[in-house]
């Protein structure tokens, strides 16, 4: 799967999707592991760690901010071994638009709670 291709769009919406239910339910995050799975039964094989993963989370949270200032739809995907998300998210936090302040943990903290409020009623 190439980014830019029909199937890298498709997958990429199906993404978004599951990210945006994810939010509407209060924000609870999941392992890369388990949105892997999701990607799967909705038929876009997607390797939790690898591929076209990492892009398609950066291309999520650009998608759903563009402008930078509504919450990143990918501080919902964490590792399993520290529950929390990879080094590419605070990279993409930090990055115009979005150039959230904070520690980690406190960028990723007001993510979470700024997306259940942002979703709350979607």
């Amino acid at each position: 799967m190439r980014k830019g291709s029909v199937e890298y769009e498709r997958a990429l919406d199906a993404l978004v999707e599951i990210l945006r239910d994810r939010a509407r339910q209060g924000a609870k995050p999941l392992q890369y592991g388990q949105l892997s799975i999701e990607l799967a039964q909705l038929g876009h094989h997607v390797p939790p760690h690898e591929g076209p993963m990492p892009y398609l989370l950066e291309d999520a949270s650009a998608q759903g901010s563009p402008d930078g200032s509504l919450p990143l739809l990918s501080a919902l995907v964490v590792l399993k071994e520290t529950s929390v998300p990879s080094a590419g998210f605070f990279k993409l936090a930090r990055r115009a638009p979005y150039q959230r302040p904070g520690d980690d943990t406190e960028i990723w903290i007001n993510e979470l709670k700024d997306l259940a409020k942002h979703y709350a009623d979607r």
